[in-house]
């Protein structure tokens, strides 16, 4: 039997909070043998949402937290005067040892500086970045970063371009990946001052399998499998990714449901369609992980549903195994 994973989850943190958060747990640990939950939240709310959902008692456990960090409320306040908040008291356990991951569909900004502050950072890690994974036309994409330093300097993209590299290759599988740097052309010369400053380090970083380039409209078709840049950047890409995608899906939908003629259409296409419409799916490869600190720490979207939640929980089974912190911090 495989070594046990043991994830604290934010069961208060999100939009659909507690119910869908603790619905993914009971089907993380149905379906991932190796996996044990640490419900990490309001003892008593918890135990109430967990009645009539079937589960193996000895996968799931709860660390009562009876403060709850809002969305709206400053990070660093928050991370500071709620002590016994589900977010840092989950972190804790990661940093204490009691879990090897943490996850959590709540505020982004805490998880960012609680993991920063709480979990820290690998030695030799400047920044850590948040990578999603990104569905293309080929298969997948890491983006990184997404959102956690809306500034960088060169030096902090190369060791994202590392970290990515490191993060497909062993947990993804993907073999010498190709990075690519965002940028407004491909040629050397063009970009911002900080695109023009990193090129070529990147270019000379001989760790990674640099490609050069990479514009905003050849991200969905796969060009590369790691995207790098800063996190302003990125915020943008994943942000206009998925509504572009959500607003697609709308139309197809409208436009088969149209005509008796589209409707007929649309039941002979529907289980292919739906095959089609999974690839697509973000949800289906889990949540953002934080990388190059000193335990995982994994951020879905704030409106996550159990299926994204259950399969966060199975991603962290993957890193743990693959021993990506470690490797992260052999390499770096």
């Amino acid at each position: 039997m495989s070594e046990i994973t043991t994830v604290a989850l934010d069961a208060m943190g999100g939009d659909n909070a507690p119910v869908e958060i603790i619905k993914g747990a009971v089907a993380a640990i149905n379906e991932f043998a190796d996996l044990r939950v640490l419900l990490v939240g309001q003892e008593e709310v918890i135990k109430k949402t967990l009645e009539g959902m079937p589960y193996a008692q000895d996968k799931i456990s709860i660390v009562n937290a009876t403060e709850v960090i809002e969305t709206a409320e400053p990070p660093v306040n928050a991370i500071r005067k709620k002590k016994d908040s589900s977010i840092v008291v989950g972190m804790k356990l990661v940093k204490e040892g009691r879990a090897d991951a943490f996850v959590s569909a709540g505020s982004s900004g805490a998880i960012l500086v609680g993991g920063q502050v709480i979990v820290g950072r690998v030695k030799g890690i400047d920044r850590a970045p948040m990578a999603p994974i990104m569905p293309t036309a080929t298969g997948i994409s890491l983006l990184i970063d997404s959102g956690a330093n809306v500034d960088a300097r060169p030096a902090h993209l190369v060791q994202f371009a590392k970290m990515g590299s490191i993060y497909m290759e062993h947990v993804v599988g993907i073999q010498n990946p190709k990075v690519g740097i965002v940028n407004v052309g491909a040629e050397e010369e063009k970009g911002n001052a900080l695109v023009k400053e990193t090129f070529p380090l990147l270019k000379e970083e001989p760790s990674i399998n640099f490609v050069g380039s990479v514009e905003a409209r050849e991200i969905p078709e796969g060009a590369v499998d790691v995207i790098v840049c800063e996190g302003f950047t990125g915020n943008v890409i994943i942000k206009l990714y998925e509504g572009v995608g959500s607003v697609f899906l709308k139309k197809i939908k409208t436009g088969l449901m149209s005509t008796f003629k589209s409707k007929i259409g649309a039941l002979l296409i529907k289980d292919a369609l739906k095959k089609t419409m999974k690839d697509f799916d973000a949800t289906e490869h889990g949540g953002a992980p934080l990388l190059g600190l000193n335990g995982l720490v994994v951020k879905t979207h704030g409106n996550a549903s159990h299926k994204e939640i259950k399969n966060a929980l199975g991603q962290c089974i993957t890193f743990k195994q693959q021993k990506i912190s470690e490797k992260i911090a052999e390499a770096l």
